[in-house]
C-alpha cells in the first residue's frame, strides 16, 4: 500500500501537523526502532520505561521513511514525511489496522472484557461456534488459535500492530468469528481501537490491577472504554448482577442485553444443581446440564448463551452443544487419583473473588468428611493489596493452606509471604503451612492428603512456567500435581 494512500484515510481523523511527502511503499509498521525496515513506518510511543521519540533518529537510520509522533523532533530530514497526532497509541491501532485492509470489518468480532471470566467466556465461545460448523479464531491468555492451528499467546491481549496482523491472518484463512479477551491493558493503551466489534460481554470486576491503574475507579474507567467505543447495531451482553454493569453501558451506542442470576435480566440463569461434576441449569425457559461447575461458571456459561442466542444461533444447537464443552485449560482442571480416590483442582485463580467462588464451589461439592487442602500463592510486582486478602479466605475455607511462591518476578518471596500471612489471625495459622518452594508446596499438599481429600492448587492455572527474577523456568501446576499423586516426585 502506497504511504500516501495509507496516510490519507487518516488524515482527518489523526492529524494535527504533517511535514514532508511520502514516497515509495510503507512495508511494515513498527513500534520498536529497532525492527524498522526499509520505507517502513516508525510510530514513536511514550511508554514506562523509555520514551520512544528519544529513538525517531535510530528509526530513520534503520530507514524509515515515515513519523508518527506526538510532538516534532528538533531535526526534520526532507525525505522523510512526519505526521503529528494527539494519541501515539491510537494513531498506531488505526494505522494498523488500515495497513492490514480492516480484517475486523470483514468478520464478526467479540469481544470479552472483566475480572474474572473472560478467558473461559472466549473459549467457549470459540468451542461452540467451531461445533457449529464455523471456522474461529480465539485470542486469549492462554492461546491463540486460528481454526485448529494453535499459537502460543504473550499477553491476553496483543499490541495493536500484532492485533491487526493477527486478525488479517485469521481472516485470510477463512475465521468467519474471531472471539478475543480484552483486558483493562489493552484498553488503556489502546490496542484494540480500530477494531469493529459485533459483540461486547463484561463478566464482572473484582479488585485487581490496582498496580497499574492505582485506583478502583480508574480500573473501571479503563474497562467502561470498550462499551463506549462500540459501534450502533453492536451488541452489549452486561451481568446485571455486578453492581458496575449498568455503569458499563451509560455512554454505549450498543444494543444492551443483561443476564443475571440473582436479578431481572434478559438472559436469567437459576442453578438448580452444582457439584464438583458439574452443574444443571434454568436459563430463561431453557435446561441445560454441563460438565462445568461452580456460580461462577453459571455466569460464564449464561454469558455464552447470550451472546449466540443475540447473534442469531439456533438455541436449541447452542444448548446441546454447551452441555458438552469442557471450559479453558487451568480452570477448575482435575487431575484424577484414582488409586487413593483424591481429586485435584488446578485454578488460575489469582485474585480474591475468584479464589472465594473456587473454594466455595469446592466446599459445597466436599463431603463431611473430605478434606480440603489449598495451595495459594501471589504474584510479585502486582497488586500488593490483595494478598492478606487471599490468605486469609485460603485459610477461612480449607481444611489446611499451603502459602507458597506464585510468580515472584522480581520481588523477595519472603516479603510477599510475610504480607499473606499478616491477614490470618492465630487460629488460623495454626492450620496454614508457609512452603516457599512451590514445587515443595504442591508436593506436601499431595502427601497430606488422604482418602477422598480434595488438593486445591491456585494462582497459575495454565501457565507453563515461574517467573523468578527476569528468568521463566519451566512449571506446571497440574503436572506437578499428577506426578506428586502418583508419588513420582
Amino acid at each position: 500500500m502506497e504511504a500516501k494512500k495509507l496516510f490519507e484515510i487518516y488524515i482527518g481523523d489523526l492529524s494535527q501537523e504533517r511535514r514532508g511527502t511520502p514516497e515509495g511503499d510503507i512495508r511494515g509498521i513498527a513500534l520498536d526502532s529497532r525492527k524498522v525496515v526499509e520505507g517502513g513506518c516508525y510510530v514513536a510511543i511514550k511508554g514506562n520505561a523509555a520514551d520512544g521519540h528519544d529513538f525517531i533518529p535510530q528509526a530513520i537510520a534503520a530507514g524509515a521513511k515515515a513519523i508518527v509522533c506526538e510532538s516534532m523532533p528538533d531535526l526534520i530530514q526532507p525525505d522523510v514525511f512526519y505526521l503529528r497526532v494527539n494519541d501515539s497509541r491510537a494513531a498506531a491501532a488505526k494505522l494498523a489496522h488500515g495497513f492490514f485492509g480492516d480484517p475486523s470489518a470483514e468478520s464478526t468480532v467479540v469481544g470479552v472484557t472483566g475480572t474474572n471470566g473472560k478467558t473461559t467466556v472466549a473459549t467457549l465461545l470459540h468451542q461452540l461456534y467451531s461445533r457449529l460448523g464455523f471456522k474461529c479464531g480465539l485470542i486469549s491468555t492462554v492461546e491463540n488459535i486460528i481454526g485448529q492451528q494453535v499459537i502460543p499467546a504473550t499477553h491476553t491481549t496483543p499490541d495493536a500492530v500484532s492485533l491487526a496482523a493477527l486478525m488479517r491472518e485469521m481472516k485470510d484463512q477463512g475465521c468467519d468469528y474471531i472471539f478475543m479477551e480484552v483486558s483493562s491493558h489493552a484498553l488503556d493503551q489502546k490496542r484494540v481501537m480500530g477494531v469493529h466489534f459485533k459483540a461486547a460481554v463484561f463478566t464482572n470486576i473484582t479488585h485487581d490491577h490496582l498496580d497499574y491503574h492505582k485506583t478502583f475507579l480508574a480500573y473501571i474507567q479503563a474497562k467502561k472504554l470498550f462499551f463506549d467505543h462500540l459501534e450502533a447495531g453492536s451488541l452489549a451482553i452486561i451481568n446485571a448482577d455486578d453492581r458496575n454493569g449498568k455503569t458499563m453501558v451509560q455512554n454505549t451506542k450498543a444494543d444492551v442485553k443483561y443476564f443475571a442470576l440473582h436479578t431481572m435480566a434478559d438472559y436469567r440463569c437459576k442453578i438448580l444443581a452444582d457439584d464438583i461434576t458439574g452443574l444443571q441449569l434454568r436459563i430463561n425457559q431453557w435446561d441445560v446440564n454441563c460438565r462445568m461447575s461452580g456460580a461462577f461458571n453459571a455466569y460464564n456459561l449464561t454469558a455464552v448463551l447470550a451472546v449466540a442466542h443475540g447473534l442469531g444461533q439456533d438455541q436449541d444447537e447452542v444448548l446441546s452443544i454447551l452441555s458438552g464443552l469442557k471450559g479453558a485449560e487451568g480452570r477448575m482442571e482435575k487431575v484424577e487419583d484414582t488409586v487413593r480416590n483424591r481429586t485435584g483442582i488446578v485454578d488460575y485463580a489469582h485474585t480474591p473473588d475468584a479464589l472465594e467462588n473456587v473454594l466455595k464451589t469446592i466446599v459445597a461439592s466436599a463431603g463431611k468428611d473430605q478434606k480440603i487442602i489449598a495451595v495459594v500463592g501471589c504474584g510479585g510486582d502486582r497488586d500488593a493489596t490483595k494478598r492478606p486478602v487471599m490468605a486469609a479466605l485460603a485459610a477461612k475455607y480449607a481444611h489446611t493452606a499451603i502459602f507458597t511462591s506464585d510468580n515472584p518476578r522480581s520481588e523477595d518471596p519472603e516479603s510477599i509471604l510475610d504480607q499473606m500471612m499478616s491477614g490470618l489471625d492465630e487460629e488460623q495459622k495454626s492450620r496454614s503451612l508457609r512452603i516457599t518452594d512451590r514445587l515443595m508446596a504442591i508436593k506436601t499438599a499431595a502427601m497430606m492428603a488422604g482418602n477422598g481429600d480434595i488438593v486445591l492448587v491456585a494462582g497459575k492455572g495454565h501457565e507453563k512456567y515461574q517467573e523468578i527474577k527476569g528468568i521463566k523456568y519451566p512449571f506446571e501446576d497440574k503436572k506437578i500435581l499428577s506426578e506428586a499423586f502418583s508419588g513420582h516426585i
